[in-house]
């Protein structure tokens, strides 16, 4: 089991395929963590990394490991206690955007029980999938919310999604009915979640999570700006409702 906190400087990548090729590519940092023991920095570092409930699932439970276990308990899931490992963003100096937080959830004997995918969108949504991996990572999903603005609630998700260890390695392909459609790849090596290395992350990717937030609306201004058509969205904020 890996030992957390821990911090993966990474490159994301999204690569869309259709209707037209377009490839965006930028880096950032992400933290693994238990939900159970969030990391406790020294003060001065605290504006850097804030890991709130309100930014995960319906916001309202007290923690995010209550969140969790309240979202499996809607699908009939239970860990018994067991250890669950959080990818995600934290918030920094007030602020963040999650796209995809992961969550790989654990039996008291150490077994993978389940894996959790919250996607949240730019328009303030969020949905979580729920996941049950293969021995070599990958899951399959039917998309069931609005991400792109660009691409309909249609198709389906092919994840591989192996438990970070020294090095960071997930991919996400959508695929629709004439084909693959988009795919999104996260690279990183693991660091030791020090204040010394939170440090000079933040200062290599000041506000990181508002500069991911950016890129993807300017990357969103350049496709319509092309001549993409804008798909209709639903109006979309029940995480718990999601399958």
């Amino acid at each position: 089991m890996n030992a957390v906190p821990a911090l993966y400087p990474c490159t994301i990548a999204h690569v869309r395929t259709a209707p037209r090729r377009r490839t965006l590519r930028h880096r950032t940092y992400l933290w693994l963590l238990d939900p159970d023991r969030p990391p406790r920095l020294p003060f001065p570092l605290r504006p850097l990394a804030r890991f709130d409930p309100r930014d995960h699932f319906t916001g309202e439970h007290p923690s995010i490991r209550a969140g969790l276990d309240a979202f499996l308990a809607g699908h009939g899931v239970r860990l018994d206690g067991g250890r669950v490992l959080m990818l995600t963003h934290a918030r920094v100096l007030g602020y963040v955007f999650n796209p995809l937080t992961l969550y790989w959830c654990h039996g008291p004997a150490g077994d993978l029980r389940c894996v959790v995918a919250e996607v949240h969108n730019t328009y303030g949504g969020r949905h979580s999938y729920l996941l049950h991996p293969d021995p070599t990572g990958t899951a399959r999903a039917a998309k069931r919310f609005y991400v792109s603005p660009f691409l309909p609630v249609d198709g389906h998700y092919r994840m591989r999604l192996p438990e970070p260890a020294e090095r960071l390695d997930l991919t996400v392909h959508l695929d629709r009915e004439h084909g693959r459609a988009f795919t999104a790849t996260v690279r990183g090596t693991r660091r030791t979640a020090s204040p010394t290395t939170l440090l000079r992350l933040a200062l290599r990717h000041p506000w990181s999570t508002l500069a991911v937030a950016t890129a993807i609306r300017v990357h969103g201004v350049r496709l319509f700006l092309r001549g993409l058509p804008v798909q209709p969205r639903p109006d979309h904020r029940t995480p718990e409702k999601a399958t």
